[in-house]
């Protein structure tokens, strides 16, 4: 005769699965371990969108150069998102780097060419020793740095790419600024 515990459970997930009594969670308990373990080993890993913080960091541009006096509209352009791209995967996956300057020995302005963009460039780049960044992060570091402060408020850059990518350790933005011409 198998113990009873008082209060019998049922799963929600699971067909009248009971765990009841001491003697017998172990043996009943292990089916339904198996079945989670192994929705949770199928389950696809999840990849971070980040649009809505790069999109942030665009809105936070237009309005540094409002505030400087400016007129135009900042819009993203799909070849600087690139450029942008291809440096926040390389600064991110090679620690030395921490700049403009690619593994590569790219620049922001051949990055840009190579995607297809043919104006005048400047570029940005926020790291974070985290697994995340906020805006205010990046506004933050970059509001205070007159060089990049000057990139920001500057009304000829009207064109902009920005791309962030994140590991449990480091977190990289990267902004990249055009002039069309």
């Amino acid at each position: 005769m198998p113990l009873r515990s008082r209060f019998a459970t049922r799963s929600r997930n699971l067909p009248k699965v009971t765990v009841s009594g001491v003697a017998g969670r172990g043996l009943r308990a292990l089916p339904v371990v198996a079945v989670v373990g192994a929705a949770v080993a199928g389950t696809p890993a999840a990849n971070a969108d980040n649009k809505r913080l790069n999109d942030g960091v665009v809105a936070n541009v237009y309005t540094i150069q409002h505030q400087a006096g400016c007129t135009n509209d900042v819009k993203i352009n799909p070849k600087l998102q690139l450029a942008a791209e291809w440096h926040a995967n390389d600064v991110l996956n090679n620690r030395a780097l921490d700049g403009d300057i690619g593994s590569d020995g790219s620049t922001p302005q051949s990055r840009a060419n190579a995607a297809g963009y043919t104006g005048t460039i400047a570029e940005t780049v926020a790291i974070n020793p985290a697994l995340a960044i906020s805006g205010i992060d990046i506004m933050n570091n970059w509001y205070y740095r007159p060089d990049y402060m000057a990139i920001m408020s500057n009304c000829a850059n009207s064109q902009m790419g920005v791309w962030s990518a994140n590991s449990l350790d480091r977190s990289v933005v990267v902004a990249v600024y055009g002039q069309p011409g």
